[in-house]
């Protein structure tokens, strides 16, 4: 094993490659972002400009029951115990923290 001074060297210069490495992942992915922005955001357009007709029908026929948002859809089933909830979220951390080392 090497000296002091040569391992603490050794070790800046691997935090620094890994660092490096990082900001060049991050800043591949900000470059396909950034092409894929203005898309993005013209679909995202027009699909708040859909959803605003919608509801804009809905209200004028007097409808009671209004669409559902997002967020309500994202809730899941009600019928799920709190610990079926845990165990699903588990699995999904579990998930990513498996495509997270796969990409590392």
């Amino acid at each position: 094993m090497g000296s002091p001074d040569a391992l603490i060297r050794a070790a800046v210069h691997r935090i620094g490659a890994r660092v490096g490495h990082g900001l060049a992942d991050t800043a591949a992915e900000l470059a396909i972002f950034a092409k894929d922005a203005p898309e993005r955001l013209r679909q995202e357009w027009e699909l708040f400009q859909e959803e605003v007709r919608e509801e804009a029908e809905r209200l004028e026929r007097g409808d009671a029951s209004p669409v559902a948002s997002d967020a309500d859809s994202m809730q899941g089933p009600t019928t799920e115990s709190p610990q079926q909830v845990i165990d699903r979220l588990r699995a999904s951390v579990a998930d990513l923290s498996q495509r997270i080392e796969a990409r590392s």
